[in-house]
């Protein structure tokens, strides 16, 4: 499967842009001339599936120019950023990239897009993502890439060492992955690793510890009800288990590692599983180590009997600061269109918004394990960023340093959790 996909990305990365891009169906708004500056994302080579977006809107609207500006990895540097900038009324960045958790920090400084869009247009996305654009009557993003947590595995290494598939549950996943790695350093590889992810002190590690959490049936931080869920038996079970993870089947150094140093690890062929994100299948497919010889599965289950995924995903929004915001609302329009999300699907594995697209015989054709995700996109988690608003910032960074504390074993997780529970309470007023 993966093979044909390889074959199919080439050919799609080899295809001249126009046709993919389907510029006559780019509507620009406005006819005034305008530079626009966009926020890049630098994670793998998304930096240069956007310029080809932005290349292809160019062509079609020659009087706007997009300028990218490259942000920094880390999402919450990224939203600082913003902070920043939002607090001094700047317009530098006039389109931008929001996470699935920040329309409702950000929404009083993003222009409401709902007058652009017909009915139409809305509803072919995902409602969710609609509804989580919303605040109040205001729509203040527009969605254009879905993630969820998954599971990456070595179909190569899990055949050699007798294994029929991935791992069903997170004790699974411990023993293949000891198997795996006491085999691969017996014969020279001392740099391998059984299981790599996200356990550095940011937003990518409450996504991890989230889903931990969840699969043990330890609750999901705040629930919709406003309660706090982080001191109890199966809490500190999860993370106690994964810190137990650190320096035996995963490297030391994995309490620092973001998606791209999990991704790092992986791409050279150290690694027998990895937590990611459904972008990282396009380049990992460029390795030269493990080329097409991996899969994806849903995440393990826990004591819950649940496999649990984090719901992540990207919009665009426009700042309201801007000097030019119709030419803004015009590229953020064409970078979720229809066109343009099927062109990053076929050729770069990223995963539409737009529910159709799941349907496309093109998209299925080039990319058939989409088919697959169904059930991994329909029951994965969201974080409790509509239940805490615009506090939900501080809330994760509570919750991320608590279980970082965990991993790196400055506080045990009773600990740990108590005094986050303490800290949680205050900030909410619980």
């Amino acid at each position: 499967m993966l093979t044909r996909l390889a074959l199919l990305l080439a050919l799609a990365l080899a295809a001249p842009l126009g046709a993919l891009a389907q510029d006559g169906t780019i509507d620009c708004i406005t006819d005034q001339s305008a530079t626009i500056t966009y926020m890049g994302d630098p994670v793998g080579n998304l930096p240069e599936i956007e310029q080809q977006t932005a290349d292809a809107f160019m062509a079609a609207c020659p009087h706007i120019t997009v300028e990218i500006v490259i942000g920094p990895a880390s999402a919450s540097d990224l939203l600082a950023n913003y902070l920043t900038m939002l607090e001094g009324r700047s317009g530098d960045i006039d389109v931008m990239r929001i996470d699935v958790i920040w329309p409702g920090i950000l929404a009083e400084n993003l222009v409401d897009l709902a007058p652009y869009f017909t009915q139409e247009e809305l509803d072919a996305h995902f409602p969710g993502f609609i509804q989580n654009n919303r605040i109040g009557d205001t729509m203040v993003a527009i969605a254009h890439r879905l993630g969820a947590g998954m599971l990456y595995y070595r179909t190569d290494l899990l055949e050699q060492y007798g294994f029929d598939g991935p791992p069903a549950t997170w004790d699974e996943l411990e023993s293949m992955a000891r198997t795996i790695q006491d085999g691969e350093r017996a014969e020279g590889n001392a740099d391998f690793w059984g299981f790599v992810w996200q356990g550095n002190n940011y937003e990518g590690l409450t996504t991890n510890a989230l889903e931990w959490q969840l699969a043990e049936g330890g609750g999901t931080i705040v629930n919709p009800d406003g309660e706090i869920e982080v001191l109890n038996e199966a809490a500190i079970g999860a993370f106690e288990r994964a810190a137990g993870w650190v320096g035996t089947i995963s490297p030391p150094g994995v309490v620092g590692y973001a998606e791209e140093d999990a991704r790092a690890v992986w791409h050279v062929g150290n690694a027998a599983f990895m937590r990611n994100w459904p972008y990282a299948v396009s380049v990992s497919l460029e390795s030269e180590a493990i080329g097409d010889a991996f899969d994806l599965a849903p995440l393990p289950a826990g004591a819950s009997g649940r496999s649990v995924a984090t719901m992540g995903g990207w919009s665009i929004g426009v700042n309201r600061f801007s000097a030019n915001v119709d030419a803004a609302v015009a590229f953020a329009k064409h970078f979720a269109s229809y066109e343009e999300q099927k062109r990053r699907a076929i050729s770069n594995t990223i995963n539409p918004t737009i529910a159709a697209l799941y349907q496309d015989p093109d998209v299925i054709e080039a990319v058939p394990f989409f088919a697959g995700l169904d059930d991994v996109f329909m029951g994965a988690s969201p974080r409790p960023s509509t239940v805490t608003g615009a506090l939900y910032n501080r809330v994760s960074t509570l919750y991320s340093t608590a279980v970082h504390s965990i991993l790196t074993g400055d506080e045990d997780a009773e600990t740990a959790l108590t005094l986050l529970e303490l800290d949680l309470e205050a900030l909410l007023g619980n």
